[in-house]
């Protein structure tokens, strides 16, 4: 772990000694930080508890996602722990028991803000193949990402992210219409009311807004993918709730150069590809760092950021923005095109800002994986949620345990596991 990570970690005062002894986690993160990692955060996301019964099942449910070999399934956990006593146990504290997981997601994200350096808030969609008809949300869709349909579930997953490290905070599990509108399912997995029609954007925008409205956590520039969908509906909702945001959209989309300084101001609404190509004299070069690499190396792309507004109808009022380019060829179009709010920002720390992106991708290639996000084999909407709660406490334990961690990641750190079919 690098010094500004290591040098905020501090020891957690007046709290409930963790129930699991420290002894059984020694096999879990980096020599000389694990057990204290594990002991700070057991108080701090499992001392709401208001009985200690329930605190040692929290922690022996986070032991078995530290340690169990495979999927992290609640038997395979529950054999870490007891057998088949213990797995009727954490079934019914994952799946049945009536305790709120939002406090939880929060308490992490405070833990994360006392002991990291949050940069960002990064959105990121989570695909679940799914073998079966029965767990929530399941349906038959289509993965932009690796461009092809699948069958299971699609969560977006709030990930607070660093150059160093990132761990999912909150979650949002998306229901496809035939899930919102039929009662039975419904009922059968226990889906709350409020649990409503959305697309997958106001899927994706919701967590991020869910994230906002918890206390004492310190808002962070939003990072979003918004090139499927109504771009303005999103950035409207996130402005509205005073949440600077740093969004992916298509080359085709229509805005306004704002800069009456540019050649173009006034032309009306164009694509996001002929500005930037219009204006592609004004690239300069902007350093980063690579921290997925295996290793940090410092890379260079060619950017600019011009001032935007998005067309709006009636002739109301257009909002400031910024429209950022990154090229990787010069001779080619942009390789990738942002849109900002955060109109005072230079392009390279707006360019930087992106790059986390790549940060929470490895994250969850090379460590969420192995802590089981994607592993709950349960059916109900709660026992997805709490389980996926505690996958992430179990993704931070191990973020934050790594005492060198560029090291960790050049020797193989986390599972590495591919996507694979869940029954």
């Amino acid at each position: 772990m690098s010094t500004s990570v290591a040098t905020k970690r501090r020891a957690v005062t007046g709290s409930v000694p963790p129930a699991v002894p420290l002894d059984v986690v020694r096999s879990v993160g980096a020599p000389g930080s694990r057990e204290d990692v594990y002991a700070e955060l057991c108080a701090a996301l499992f001392s709401g508890f208001p009985r200690r019964d329930q605190r040692l099942k929290a922690e022996q449910y986070l032991h078995g996602l530290l340690t169990a070999q495979g999927r992290k399934s609640i038997r395979n956990i529950a054999a870490q722990i007891g057998g088949p006593a213990a797995e009727q146990s954490l079934h019914h504290f994952v799946s049945s028991s009536t305790w709120d997981w939002q406090p939880m997601r929060a308490a992490l994200a405070r833990y994360l803000e006392r002991n990291s350096c949050p940069q960002a808030w990064v959105v990121r969609p989570m695909p679940i193949p799914k073998a079966g008809e029965h767990s929530v949300g399941v349906d038959r869709r289509f993965d932009p990402e690796r461009g092809q349909v699948f069958h299971g579930q699609q969560a977006f997953g709030v990930w607070f992210a660093s150059d160093e490290l990132s761990v999912p905070v909150n979650w949002r599990l998306f229901l496809p219409d035939p899930w919102v509108n039929d009662r039975t399912r419904r009922d059968r997995a226990e889906v709350p009311q409020e649990a409503g029609e959305e697309t997958l954007e106001e899927c994706a925008v919701a967590a991020a807004l869910d994230t906002a409205r918890w206390s004492d956590v310190t808002r962070k520039p939003v990072l979003l993918d918004i090139r499927g969908g109504a771009g303005r509906a999103a950035l409207t909702r996130l402005a509205g709730a005073g949440v600077p945001v740093v969004a992916r959209i298509g080359p085709g989309s229509r805005l306004a150069i704002a800069d009456r300084s540019l050649p173009g101001f006034g032309a009306g609404p164009l694509s996001a590809l002929q500005i930037l190509e219009s204006l592609k004299g004004l690239r300069r070069p902007v350093s980063w760092v690579d921290t997925v690499a295996g290793a940090r190396t410092s890379r260079t792309s060619l950017a600019t950021a011009v001032r935007v507004a998005l067309p709006t109808p009636g002739g109301e009022r257009m909002r400031p923005l910024v429209l950022l380019g990154e090229w990787d060829d010069p001779r080619r179009p942009p390789a990738r095109v942002w849109i900002s709010d955060l109109t005072g920002s230079p392009v390279g720390s707006l360019l930087r800002l992106t790059k986390l992106a790549r940060r929470v991708e490895r994250d969850f290639v090379e460590v969420g994986e192995g802590a089981g996000l994607r592993d709950f084999v349960g059916r109900s909407f709660r026992g997805w949620h709490r389980h996926i709660t505690l996958a992430s406490a179990a993704h931070a334990a191990t973020v934050m345990a790594a005492t060198d961690w560029e090291a960790s990641y050049g020797s193989g750190y986390g599972s590495g596991r591919t996507a694979r079919t869940a029954s």
